[in-house]
């Protein structure tokens, strides 16, 4: 068998492979980005089912969610499905992949580039709403070169007042002593139209915003293959 490649006979476990061509040995040899999708799972979930290679498990999910942002996406229930995939090793896969979506909003913070536009805000978080199934309200907070401070999460569920209170918000733009910020959040339905909720919302967040001396820039709402700017659509 070629590295990278299909493992499907169940009766083999990983230590049939050379050791060359297992998937440990070749992330600590070649590291991480030679991996295939399916050694990347391997590797995530340690061992297979009793008697089954890893490699197999790791092929099943592949081939039931079609591709690693699938199975990124699938639930924990949807996941505890697939054989040889028990509670815990669901989670391992849930809680990798929610690891990697809170990274990606963070790795332009110590560059202390400007953001400029809003195409720039949705390029630093666009990672981190992919595949949500919920709104997750987003602040990016800013200095006063528009330079990023950081970014921060502040609440799952609804989009209403009551899910992202001001107090929330600025207390964290405050305790950062920034100039401004960005809000963002998402559309799990796919589509970014603002609704009256999210337009009031951010007006009363603005207007809040005048009071502590901290600017609301733009509001940003995701969908799934475009967003939009409150900003730019003159609703605030």
């Amino acid at each position: 068998m070629s590295s990278g490649g299909i493992f499907l006979k169940g009766s083999y476990t990983v230590h049939d492979l050379p050791v060359s061509e297992r998937p440990r040995e070749r992330l600590k040899k070649h590291g991480s980005e030679v991996l295939s999708g399916q050694e990347i799972l391997a590797v995530l979930l340690g061992r297979g089912g009793s008697g089954e290679s890893v490699m197999v498990t790791a092929s099943r999910l592949l081939s039931k969610f079609g591709s690693l942002s699938g199975v990124g996406d699938a639930s924990l229930e949807e996941l505890c499905q697939i054989k040889g995939v028990g509670l815990a090793k669901a989670a391992q896969i849930k809680a990798a992949f929610e690891l990697s979506r809170r990274r990606e909003p963070q790795q332009s913070q110590g560059s202390r580039v400007p953001i400029e536009s809003p195409e720039e805000a949705v390029d630093l978080v666009k990672g981190y709403f992919r595949g949500r199934k919920r709104e997750h309200f987003f602040v990016i907070i800013l200095d006063n070169r528009n330079r990023l401070i950081r970014t921060s999460r502040i609440s799952i569920g609804s989009m209403n007042a009551s899910i992202a209170h001001p107090r929330e918000i600025f207390r964290e733009a405050i305790s950062c002593m920034a100039a401004g910020i960005i809000l963002v959040h998402n559309h799990p339905s796919g589509d970014p139209e603002p609704s009256r909720e999210d337009i009031e919302l951010t007006r009363q967040l603005v207007r809040a915003g005048e009071l502590v001396g901290i600017g609301v820039f733009d509001h940003l709402i995701l969908g799934d293959r475009n967003w939009i700017s409150l900003k730019q659509k003159g609703m605030m």
